[in-house]
């Protein structure tokens, strides 16, 4: 078998590093001191990133690694040209996203019915119907809000995905206001 390449020109010029491991690595981690937080945060911006995703505006009671995100941004040293942003999944962390000056959130969805009953426990109809809300309100505020996609190939509870329904997924975000989308093999 043999494959053709049509053009390299189809490669982007550039690649834009979206450096989760303040909120996605620590999240389900044992508790890690608002200080280390900060100083993670800080020693990644002084690395030449140019977008970190500095926390998560969940519940507490979900997430209680995540509980003092507000203080985190607070905290961090914020570099002009450097984008620091936040999962907000719904309007009560999206108004405390707002009043921590985030300038850029994210919504986390799956292409899978199952790992979306099992994480955020609603379907996947009903995540994008919350998420309606959380992008209206970002959007009034000019702020871009970025579209996290888990289980695009595959899904630990039903396995192999039909690209059909990721590419559904990912469009439906794409045209509620989402300027990107995260496509993850979670």
């Amino acid at each position: 078998m043999s494959v053709k390449i049509r053009s390299t020109n189809m490669l982007p010029a550039k690649v834009n590093i979206v450096e989760v491991g303040a909120r996605d690595g620590l999240q389900n981690e044992t508790a890690v001191t608002l200080v280390d937080k900060i100083r993670l945060i800080n020693l990644l911006s002084n690395c030449g990133l140019k977008h970190i995703e500095a926390g998560s505006f969940v519940s507490p009671k979900w997430v209680p690694q995540m509980a003092d995100s507000d203080q985190v941004f607070a905290g961090i040293t914020q570099k002009p040209d450097v984008v620091y942003s936040a999962l907000t999944p719904n309007l009560a962390g999206l108004e405390r996203a707002l009043e921590s000056g985030v300038k850029q959130i994210a919504v986390f969805g799956s292409a899978s019915e199952a790992f979306s009953q099992k994480n955020i426990n609603c379907s996947i109809a009903e995540s994008l119907s919350r998420f309606e809300p959380v992008i209206e309100l970002a959007k009034q505020h000019n702020i871009p809000v970025r579209g996290y996609l888990s289980c695009t190939m595959v899904c630990p509870y039903e396995g192999e995905m039909k690209p059909e329904q990721t590419t559904s997924v990912a469009n439906t975000l794409f045209d509620m206001g989402c300027y990107e989308i995260s496509l993850g093999d979670t």
